[in-house]
């Protein structure tokens, strides 16, 4: 009947009283995520971006030149800078104190402002008022109009009016937080992760001097590097044979936007590329990219064809062979930049592609004409890479007449599961006949797959690209996974969306899982991005008495067990050397039975960092990868020799 209200569901229980309008920042303490990205460790550290981001905003306007990060022994992050120190003075708008709202208004602050911040990583507004939502406490202390005020603040409600502490000879803004464990997954900061942060930060402003500290590990450092972006790329590159140095460099302000660009070219055949806006990573790139990558390739090409490098009709460089052995920094400074959601993976700003392919073409050809031996170094490398990349043509026309490459033909070793729904299914990857052998047996059929691999995959990190399609270990990964590489790579098409390393716990295991991992970060890299590559964690030791079985995963457990047990006596313990040794309802109850196995999901928190130890271990020099040896050789563990 017409008008008739049906019950079920809840249906009739939704009207006026049913919209819940959240106040202030009870809408950040709702839905953190919407403004920080996840309640994980991202978004734990996420906090003292958006802190620290405020400093290097001061400095972006030239008022502050030191900034000082401290992780505390009680769980707290202080950072203090030398800037202008944030308004106290009552709002005239709102008649409240400048610094109450700012720590409890959203959109609320300086950064609207374009005469008060011409440049500024925080423009959506929720920056400090965020940490603020999501801290346990907030204390905040500034340095101004020659006095120190001081506010505290609890889950993001001021706990009493702006206090005045006394005198003070300069200026600044010092902020202490807490992160709230009612909030976040975890509120242990990491230190490695801070601190990379603060070295990115630093190079990319070398006019502020950066300090760290971690109390918890009386730890200290200073970060200030005076050559910017030529010595970032120059660090990059510390293990690598570069054709030239230093590295090209290139700034302009152009149409309001800086573009300012460092670029080195080594042997090498991998592509390194970090960019940023206005300070802010841009791990998805975006239009600054886009016009860095295409002006690299016009250039290039302009000057070998006026060279007489390429000649007649003959076909051209591609972006792909001119990128071989790049690494570049690519930063823009712009008024409005806009970004991707509040954590500014990508940047959008349609305008600075022409403005950025304007400036490097202007002044890479400029360069080129007047470093005629740099510039022939450059373009023979891009030739080589061509030619590597015709024969890497020929090579997947080959495998694809075979039906590799295409999936229409799986490799024979693989043992598939049934499943077509790659949301549900897992493949494991694992190395020789007798462990593939056990997992084949004692593998759920239904979703879980399984590769043997037959010895040691080939370094990719040494290898281009025509190479590694002549590599069967390579073809039948490529095959398998379904994505293919390169240029071709395609996520959508993954077969499985769980891919799992499980090697044995001996030297050559690990070997063959780094060589593994080289092979997915350098060429299948979004599948470690989005979080598709895990390890397994199979047990070391086997510990039994009488029908009572426990299995360790390491020297402490297998001892704590043996105490459990009430001593040595009746108990028997079994080291495994290998996956091999184990029957295939051993391999299942441990390592391979979704509920009770432990696995590593493998993350890039750090590319930069991840970058160089690739380079150090699977790279041609010798006495960086021994100097890394012998410094990290106490922290190994579990290692069969």
């Amino acid at each position: 009947m017409a008008g008739e209200a049906t019950k079920g569901n809840g249906a009739s229980s939704y009207g006026a009283e049913s919209i819940q309008i959240l106040e202030g920042l009870a809408a950040v303490r709702k839905r953190p995520a919407m403004y920080i990205g996840s309640t994980d460790t991202r978004g734990l550290h996420h906090l003292i971006n958006e802190v620290v981001d405020n400093s290097i905003d001061e400095a972006l306007r030239g008022a502050c030149t030191f900034v000082e990060v401290t992780l505390g022994k009680d769980g707290t992050c202080t950072v203090t800078d030398n800037g202008g120190g944030i308004p106290v003075e009552i709002h005239p708008r709102y008649k409240r104190p400048t610094l109450e709202i700012v720590m409890t208004v959203l959109h609320a602050g300086g950064k609207f402002d374009k005469n008060t911040y011409k440049i500024s990583g925080g423009l959506h507004g929720v920056g400090v008022h965020v940490v603020n939502a999501l801290a346990e406490f907030l204390e905040a202390r500034v340095k101004r109009n020659g006095k120190t005020y001081f506010q505290r603040f609890e889950r993001g409600t001021p706990k009493a009016p702006i206090q005045e502490e006394g005198e003070a000879q300069d200026t600044g803004t010092s902020i202490r937080f807490k992160p709230d464990a009612e909030i976040f997954e975890t509120v242990h900061f990491e230190k490695s992760v801070v601190e990379h942060r603060l070295r990115e930060l630093a190079f990319l402003n070398p006019e502020v001097t950066i300090h760290f500290k971690d109390e918890r590990e009386d730890y200290n450092t200073t970060f200030h590097y005076s050559g910017g972006l030529s010595e970032y790329v120059l660090e990059l590159n510390q293990n690598k044979n570069a054709l030239f140095t230093p590295p090209i460099t290139i700034y302009v302000n152009r149409q309001n936007v800086e573009v300012e660009i460092a670029l080195q070219y080594d042997d090498g055949y991998n592509e390194v590329l970090f960019s940023y806006a206005n300070n802010i990573p841009t791990v998805d790139g975006g239009s600054h990219v886009a016009g860095f990558r295409a002006a690299l390739t016009r250039s290039l090409n302009d000057y070998a064809r006026t060279r007489g490098f390429i000649k007649g009709e003959k076909e051209g460089v591609t972006g792909e062979d001119v990128r071989e052995g790049l690494t570049a920094v690519v930063t823009v400074k712009l008024l409005e930049p806009q970004f991707e959601g509040q954590t500014k993976g990508r940047l959008g700003n349609s305008e600075v592609k022409g403005i950025v392919e304007s400036v490097v073409n202007d002044k890479l050809t400029e360069f080129l004409e007047e470093n005629p031996s740099k510039a022939q170094a450059i373009i023979s490398k891009a030739l080589q890479a061509a030619e590597a990349r015709e024969a890497a043509r020929k090579a997947r026309e080959l495998t694809r007449r075979k039906g590799l490459l295409e999936g229409s033909m799986l490799p024979g070793k693989l043992a598939d599961c049934h499943s077509r729904d790659p949301s549900k299914s897992e493949l494991f990857i694992v190395e020789g006949d007798s462990a593939g052998g056990s997992a084949k047996q004692g593998r759920n059929r239904e979703f879980q797959a399984v590769l043997p691999l037959r010895g040691k995959i080939l370094n990719v990190e040494k290898a281009r690209l025509d190479k590694m399609l002549q590599n069967e270990q390579i073809t039948n990964l490529i095959t398998v996974i379904g994505t293919n590489i390169g240029d071709e790579f395609d996520l959508s098409r993954l077969r499985y969306h769980q891919i799992i390393i499980m090697t044995d716990a001996d030297v050559d295991g690990s070997h063959i899982r780094t060589l593994l991992l080289t092979f997915f970060y350098r060429k299948m890299h979004d599948l470690i991005e989005k979080g598709h590559i895990y390890i397994a964690l199979p047990p070391l030791f086997r510990v039994a008495k009488g029908k009572e079985v426990h299995y360790a995963f390491s020297d402490e457990e297998r001892d704590q067990i043996v105490r459990d047990f009430g001593g040595m006596r009746g108990v028997t313990i079994q080291r495994y050397k290998g996956l091999g040794e184990m029957n295939p309802e051993q391999l299942w109850e441990t390592t391979m039975r979704p509920d009770s196995r432990t696995m590593l999901k493998v993350n890039i928190e750090d590319a930069e960092r991840a970058n160089q130890l690739f380079n150090i271990l699977m790279g041609e020099l010798v006495e960086p990868r021994r100097e890394y040896i012998q410094t990290h050789a106490h922290e190994v563990t579990n290692l069969d020799i």
